[in-house]
């Protein structure tokens, strides 16, 4: 049975039985779940399990797409262990509980996958009668086919009690494993072999809340159900392969890193593991990047440049020395674009996104593996030092995992203690260094805010806070004085979605703050930064705060503007031109896309024209709220890397632009009159930027370029701009006429120069030697004349030696003939001893060589010395 067969049969079999299809969750989980990447089925429900909100079904079905980072280094070693996988889940929010889950999942399991009831083994929780009798009284599994297990196993892994890891909902679980025979193992059930026997399918009972200690603090307030099964284990016991990476899901992608580096799975087991986790790393990473991961130092994003380095060092020892992750984008986007539409719909950001980490690693890695061959042969006791480790990761980039790989590879090992012991001394010197920050925004604490700024561009306020800029509160700040200020509601904007924050006053019985900008401090708290122009200002004081009326108006023309001319680059160039970043200034606007080519002009001016026909229709956008499902059903779009909550905000305008967004927008587009384009180009592989004038900002660029174009059609002697174009092309056509007349005559000269010196040449024991100063030259003129006179000398042993001293600069130039280096008479052996009389130094190959140095006036002594330095190369090798 084909992956994408098991798929939709898991979620039809569970929709039968009243449950919900619900779309997979981003990568990237909600903030209260505590987790970095999502790592279970559960995540998007974890609020409904705690009893923080209602569900809006009692019954769900969904395919997850989880991340599990601790199985890294276990990937392509063994048969089933991914960091990204496909988890099929069945949950009941109060609804069913265990009789239920364990029923239909060994009908699903034995009834429509097919396989053998006489083949299950199942695991349960040391304590959990009711699961066992559900195992034994409800579907008839023999009681010597259950295992009982702890919480946690020997090396203190959670064994069959399940929790996310972090502080939340958990409880005990079932697993079914299934016995694929005796070619994988012995006999004797999981406790004995879990190669042979496989785990596809765990079976959580969600009843108790977690704390930050994993124990169990008290019942939640309904049983529930989670369960989740892999895809890719699935496939391999019903495809009878030997590993995840023989299914059909795998393949095609490990097919990709055979024909990239030659070499076929199956026949060296140190190559098998390097195309396993090329295939593996390299869908995961397709899908976090669609998800809107990025590669960073820290973070999710840190999990995503590990992973992309490592699959690039694990093909460059396969010997593939092109970029991987393109053709690998190809088959995963293929392969699985039906079932998450982001992979298409983000597909060049993800080109992009990782060819140019690919690129940039592969430079490292060249380096890095240099110096960790250096770093190989100062080993002590077989073990690469601390401090080489260190200076690798943190100078050169190159990942501790990685280098305790090439390590272990070696027969070496990494003193990782010294490394840990480096890498904190910089940490606390970085916290050293870093400010104090008393109220601590990133933790939550900072007051909330409520924003109207929608409504309205003056407000009556509080004073809630007052800080200085190191964030120390203050009970009064003085004229002059840099302050933080947080009100209990503002018309302040806050900078996000691109749009830079507002500017304005907040005034005060007692003075005023000059607000210079306002950004977000966490999801309900807005900052003002700003200095006290006047007076004295109070914490808790009462205010009223004035947002900047034009400059606000101007940029709400330029936000417009962006809606408008996204939505025209994806008419023009296709849906894949989606934003990918934004500036939204006073007045300019600044938006990348994705797209594999520049922009032509003209289609930069089609677009142009399409945007400012479109302003003509003065529209008035229409901002409302509503559920994210309804948001994607009407197909508004979503910003590549925004997070959205539940309810969201969409800004329409007309019937060609439907976003999600939290920005500022003026009544009309007939209100933004004009949008100029400045110009478009590259920002990285694949990524392209436009930039673009709005409003009166674009009319007095338009001016400008009238008056230049009107100095211009002055300075080439012409009266009419509409002619001018043809008398420049008069006038530069008799200015190519007339330097190639000049060249000719300089050329004329130039050969006579070579003429003089070739007649100059001097004869020392069979061979001929050229030795000359030559004013007004520069080194370039100089190596020209130095190739030029020893052309006249081939087939014979000759050199040639030229000096000048053009802008105070010594410059000496050597030339060889073939038949003068085999007599050992090579340009930079003819030049060593002369660099030095100079005060420079000599390099070059055997037929061409360059000195420089600091004193010209030396040139003629250095020339001097050329016939005695000839005469000992030739005695050298006689």
């Amino acid at each position: 049975m084909e992956g994408e067969r098991i798929r939709e049969l898991f979620l039809s079999f569970f929709e039968e039985r009243g449950h919900k299809r619900v779309p997979s969750s981003s990568l990237i989980p909600p903030p209260e779940s505590g987790l970095l990447l999502a790592n279970a089925g559960m995540n998007q429900f974890i609020p409904i399990f705690l009893g923080q909100a209602e569900p809006s079904y009692p019954r769900a079905v969904t395919v997850q797409k989880v991340m599990r980072t601790n199985d890294i280094n276990n990937v392509g070693t063994d048969a089933r262990h991914l960091t990204f996988f496909e988890m099929l889940g069945n949950f009941s929010f109060g609804d069913y509980f265990k009789a239920e889950a364990i029923a239909w999942a060994h009908e699903l399991v034995t009834e429509r996958f097919g396989i053998d009831h006489d083949r299950l083994w199942v695991t349960v929780y040391e304590e959990d009668d009711e699961a066992v009798q559900g195992w034994v009284d409800g579907v008839g599994l023999a009681p010597d086919r259950i295992v009982r297990r702890g919480m946690t196993d020997a090396q203190g892994e959670l064994a069959n009690y399940w929790h996310t890891h972090a502080a939340g909902p958990g409880g005990p679980c079932s697993e079914i494993f299934v016995d694929r025979g005796a070619k994988y193992g012995p006999e004797g059930g999981p406790d004995v072999d879990e190669e042979r026997f496989m785990e596809i399918w765990n079976l959580v009972f969600i009843q108790d809340r977690i704390d930050g200690e994993f124990r169990v603090v008290e019942p939640l307030p309904a049983k529930n159900v989670d369960t989740g099964s892999s895809l890719e284990r699935v496939a391999v016991v019903l495809q009878d392969v030997d590993s995840v990476f023989e299914t059909d899901l795998f393949r095609p992608l490990l097919e990709v890193a055979e024909s990239l580096s030659g070499r076929p799975h199956g026949r060296d087991s140190r190559d098998d593991v390097s195309l396993k986790i090329i295939a593996e790393h390299g869908r995961a990473t397709a899908f976090l990047i669609a998800d809107g991961v990025q590669p960073a130092n820290e973070g999710r994003g840190y999990v995503l440049r590990r992973m992309l380095r490592r699959m690039v060092s694990h093909a460059r020892q396969l010997g593939i020395e092109r970029a991987v992750m393109d053709p690998i984008i190809d088959v995963v986007a293929e392969r699985f674009g039906d079932a998450y539409p982001a992979l298409r719909e983000n597909e060049a950001f993800v080109r992009q996104v990782a060819g140019s980490e690919e690129e940039r690693f592969a430079a490292t890695l060249r380096q890095g593996l240099v110096l960790f061959d250096d770093a190989r042969g100062r080993t002590r006791d077989g073990r690469i030092t601390g401090d080489d480790a260190f200076k690798l990761s943190d100078t050169f980039g190159f990942p501790l995992q990685l280098t305790e790989e090439l390590a272990a590879e070696a027969g070496l090992s990494v003193d990782v203690d010294r490394f840990a012991a480096l890498l904190e001394e910089q940490r606390d010197r970085a916290r050293r260094a870093r400010k104090k920050v008393s109220v601590g925004l990133d933790a939550g604490t900072a007051p909330p805010t409520t924003f109207v700024g929608y409504e309205t561009l003056e407000s009556d306020a509080t004073i809630v806070t007052l800080l200085d800029p190191e964030f120390r509160e203050l009970p009064v700040a003085e004229e002059g004085q840099d302050v933080r200020i947080f009100l209990d509601r503002t018309p302040f904007y806050a900078e996000g979605g691109g749009q830079v924050g507002d500017r304005g006053l907040i005034r005060t019985p007692s003075g005023v703050i000059r607000v210079d900008d306002t950004v977000p401090a966490g999801d309900r708290s807005i900052l003002h930064t700003g200095v006290v122009e006047s007076g004295e200002v109070r914490a808790s004081a009462e205010a009223h705060a004035e947002v900047d009326a034009d400059r606000r108006e101007a940029t709400a023309r330029a936000h417009t503007s962006t809606h408008v001319v996204h939505a025209t680059l994806r008419e023009l160039l296709g849906e894949h031109a989606r934003q990918a970043g934004s500036l939204v200034e006073p007045g300019r606007l600044r938006f990348d896309f994705p797209h594999p080519s520049a922009v032509s002009s003209d289609q930069l001016d089609e677009a142009e024209l399409i945007a400012n026909r479109r302003l003509t229709a003065d529209d008035a956008p229409r901002a409302f709220e509503t559920s994210m499902e309804e948001a994607e059903r009407i197909g508004a779009v979503m910003l590549f890397g925004e997070k959205y909550g539940d309810v969201v905000r969409v800004v329409e305008i007309g019937e060609y632009s439907r976003e999600l967004c939290g920005g500022t927008h003026v009544s009309r587009t007939g209100h933004i009159g004009v949008i100029r384009f400045l110009h478009e180009g590259s920002i990285g592989a694949g990524m392209r930027r436009v930039e673009a004038l709005v409003g009166p900002d674009a009319l007095r660029e338009i001016n400008v370029e009238r008056a230049l174009l009107h100095d211009l059609v002055e300075a080439i002697g012409s009266t009419d701009p509409r002619s001018a174009i043809d008398h420049a092309r008069k006038v530069t056509e008799e200015n190519k006429r007339l330097r190639s007349a000049l060249g000719a005559l300089q050329r004329g000269d130039r050969d006579a120069v070579i003429a003089a010196l070739v007649e100059g040449v001097l004869e020392i024991d069979g061979l001929g030697l050229v030795v000359s100063e030559v004013a007004g030259e520069d080194a370039s003129g100089l190596r020209e004349l130095a190739q030029k006179v020893r052309d006249r000398f081939q087939g014979r042993a000759a050199a040639v030696v030229l000096g000048g001293g053009a802008d105070g600069k010594a410059q000496l130039v050597a030339a060889s003939t073939l038949e003068a280096v085999a007599k050992g008479v090579t340009a930079p052996e003819l030049l060593r001893e002369a660099a030095t009389v100079i005060g420079g130094g000599a390099g070059g190959k055997d037929i061409l060589a360059m000195a420089g140095g600091r004193d010209a006036s030396a040139v003629g002594r250095a020339l001097g010395g050329i016939p005695a330095r000839v005469r000992g190369l030739l005695a050298a090798t006689s």
